[in-house]
């Protein structure tokens, strides 16, 4: 008998002890509705700050930023209302309808936990219309040099509006897509956060996304294929509109529609190694209720006793986007870095993170007089280095740098790089 017991023990060590390596990832995608631009709403950033605090995202996909401005504002939001950590990628207006549109204030971004994540690589797919932005990146884990886990998150915002002529531009946009993701290997782990803009599944354009001819097919991790424009059925996965009048800026006309989605490559949901968290998907902020059609989100009519998201939550997501954020979690087997195992550069400091023209550096150490201070952007690229001298604060003209995200470093110091942004 005392031996079947300890049997059991050691199960149950080996059990917990399993449990305890695995690690969650948590997404969210937002359509943050023409940030900073819509001002109808004042104060906006506060509601966005509220959110991110209620949900703590470690990546933040995103569309609909219209400049620099709004996504530093952005950036700022996450590293309050989640981490510390959080960075941006790189700020590139949509570059694909120059010749046509010229619609260029509507851009995808993606917000990170550096902790937890490495920007590896920035894609630009372009269509006729918007941008698909992707970005390729890498999980900071105790093996990530014997072991990388790395994954693909592809933004986009499809054409909107219903009709044959914005099906059919859709579509071709998806195909666009595709075109790219036939260059890269067929078990490759990728994930699409966007505003689609389709009103059912059987659009050409979703159904492209998932068909098994591709060479990597796509997957709803909701598993609500059908058609779900103004179909109450669907009603949990309603993203659009959260107002129900005008005036807010946005559409109106209330909750009667699902237009915002994660999907997933097929692998990612059981076989890759990291994986989609069973019904972890969620429509946030919407408690599921087929009384809240045609409603506004923060109405009485959605949400009951024992509903999910409080009024608090919901008055927040109306007051700042006519879009819900989609949301779900990942997990690996792998374990993330102790955070201080980061070291960070002692005796320098940036007098402020984002800078127009000077790049001013306090040196607080002996150590760093005279040394060679190395710019990189976003790719890891040497862009621009500087002879140091023996001055406390020292000032470096760095005017003639894009708008971005830049990394500085010191030569011969074993240090995480310092973070600084360019806005023009």
């Amino acid at each position: 008998m005392k031996k079947k017991i300890l049997g059991v023990f050691a199960i149950i060590i080996v059990t917990f002890s399993n449990l305890s390596a695995q690690e969650t990832v948590k997404v969210m995608f937002y359509n943050l509705l023409n940030y900073p631009s819509e001002n109808s709403v004042p104060n906006r950033i506060d509601d966005l700050s509220y959110i991110l605090s209620d949900y703590h995202p470690d990546l933040f996909l995103v569309c609909e930023l219209n400049n620099i401005n709004g996504a530093i504002e952005v950036l700022n939001a996450t590293k309050s209302a989640i981490d510390s950590n959080f960075e941006m990628a790189t700020y590139v207006p949509n570059t694909s309808d120059d010749s046509s549109w010229n619609q260029n204030n509507l851009q995808n971004l993606l917000y990170y936990n550096s902790a937890k994540f490495s920007l590896e690589e920035e894609i630009i797919v372009p269509t006729d219309l918007r941008d698909f932005n992707v970005y390729h990146i890498k999980l900071n884990t105790e093996n990530q040099t014997t072991n990388p886990i790395e994954f693909y998150i592809i933004i986009c915002h499809l054409k909107a509006s219903d009709g044959t002529s914005n099906t059919q531009k859709r579509f071709e946009m998806v195909e666009d897509l595709e075109h790219y993701l036939d260059t890269l290997p067929n078990d490759s782990n990728i994930l699409l956060g966007g505003d689609l803009n389709v009103y059912t599944s059987s659009e050409t354009a979703f159904q492209k996304l998932l068909s098994i001819n591709n060479n990597i097919s796509f997957v709803d991790p909701a598993n609500r294929v059908g058609s779900w424009h103004n179909n109450t059925s669907y009603a949990d996965v309603f993203t659009q509109s959260t107002r129900a009048q005008t005036g807010f800026g946005g559409a109106a006309g209330g909750f009667d529609d699902r237009f915002d989605f994660i999907l997933t490559s097929e692998n990612m949901m059981d076989t890759a190694d990291i994986t989609y968290v069973t019904d972890s998907y969620q429509a946030y902020g919407n408690n599921g209720l087929a009384s809240c059609w045609n409603k506004a989100i923060n109405s009485l009519d959605c949400e009951t006793i024992g509903s999910q998201f409080s009024y608090e939550l919901r008055n927040a997501l109306h007051n700042f986007s006519d879009h819900l954020p989609v949301t779900l979690s990942l997990e690996t087997d792998a374990t993330f870095l102790d955070i201080e195992e980061f070291q960070q550069l002692s005796g320098m400091r940036l007098e402020v993170t984002t800078v127009k023209q000077n790049l001013v550096v306090n040196i607080d150490s002996v150590d760093l007089y005279n040394q060679r201070l190395t710019i990189y952007n976003n790719l890891g690229q040497r862009i621009k280095s500087f002879q140091m001298n023996s001055d406390a604060k020292q000032y470096f003209n760095v005017s003639d740098l894009q708008q971005g995200l830049y990394f500085l470093s010191v030569s011969n110091k074993n240090s995480n790089p310092t973070k600084f942004i360019i806005s023009n």
